[in-house]
């Protein structure tokens, strides 16, 4: 019998790819699970294309003047809509009405599900946070408008405390910290113990980690090459315990935490990482505008069982 295939899509905000150098974190920090799939670390120097694994850049600018930002970029990986092209511009932080809108018509999450396929975030949310924005005293990110609008269920503090939840920072601390007191906090590679866990039962896992995209601007304390460390431990966790019939994919909105001399993004390309049985068909990628389609089209790609 024919079976869909599995894909689990680790979004980072904020990390470009460039080459090896003094001001990449990615170049000398620890990275031990990485630097054994690539034979180096995540940087330019690494790109390569095989059935099974898959790293390149592709672009995040979009054809706009000025620093890519968040809800655009963010809107154009999650849709294949290119939204800083119909703002005219590149738009920061949270999405207003305009952008939102193409969110709500035609994310990644609905159009898997219109398909039938199972879909979820992994991210574990507040209830405080969930009735702000329902209220609408917050403007939710896209991530959570796209979620919204496929009308699926958002994972909540329960889920976390059983594993089958991952908090924004991987490992807990910041979440617990700042948003729920006394939280159990967990190694990066046991977070991703419990997203390999939460990606066998779906056809689409999505989980977002936006720790780059505020350790490179200099925020919460934490520096990039812990940043960095933790999204090792986050996939090295994944590969460890997830089943090899999921294809893995990672890649960002735009750069930021590979130049640590700025404090501001970048327009360098974002990482496409890909690994697992579908990798091969995101090497010929050159835009984050491509991926929601090309995710899409792996999802709908019958897998041969016995």
């Amino acid at each position: 019998m024919a079976e869909y295939q599995r894909v689990l899509f680790v979004f980072v905000d904020g990390v470009g790819l460039a080459p090896e150098s003094a001001y990449n974190p990615w170049t000398h920090a620890a990275t031990p699970a990485l630097r054994r799939r690539l034979g180096g670390p995540l940087t330019l120097e690494q790109c390569q294309a095989s059935d099974h694994l898959v790293l390149t850049g592709i672009d995040a600018n979009l054809g706009i003047d000025g620093l890519p930002q968040s809800a655009t970029g963010q809107t154009a990986l999650f849709t294949g809509i290119n939204a800083a092209r119909v703002m005219g511009r590149h738009v920061t932080g949270l999405p207003g009405p305009q952008v939102r809108a193409l969110v709500e018509d035609g994310n990644l999450f609905q159009r898997a599900s219109h398909m039938g396929l199972g879909a979820t975030f992994a991210n574990a949310y507040t209830r405080p946070y969930l009735d702000a924005v329902a209220a609408g005293t917050r403007r939710p990110s896209v991530t959570t408008c796209a979620v919204a609008s496929a009308d699926l269920r958002f994972r909540e503090l329960e889920d976390l405390l059983r594993g089958e939840a991952v908090s924004w920072d991987i490992e807990r601390d910041y979440f617990g910290e700042h948003v729920v007191a006394a939280l159990p906090t967990v190694q990066a590679s046991e977070a991703g113990r419990h997203l390999s866990g939460i990606a066998d039962r779906y056809h689409l896992t999505v989980f977002e980690t936006f720790l780059p995209d505020m350790a490179g601007h200099g925020r919460w304390g934490l520096s990039p090459a812990e940043v960095v460390k933790r999204i090792d431990g986050l996939l090295g966790g994944i590969w460890k315990h997830g089943e090899t019939s999921t294809t893995l994919v990672m890649t960002s909105d735009h750069g930021n935490l590979e130049d640590d001399r700025s404090r501001s993004h970048t327009r360098n390309p974002v990482p496409l990482l890909a690994t697992g049985p579908l990798a091969r068909e995101f090497a010929g990628l050159t835009s984050i505008l491509e991926v929601t389609p090309t995710l899409l089209r792996c999802l709908e790609t019958p897998q041969r069982v016995d």
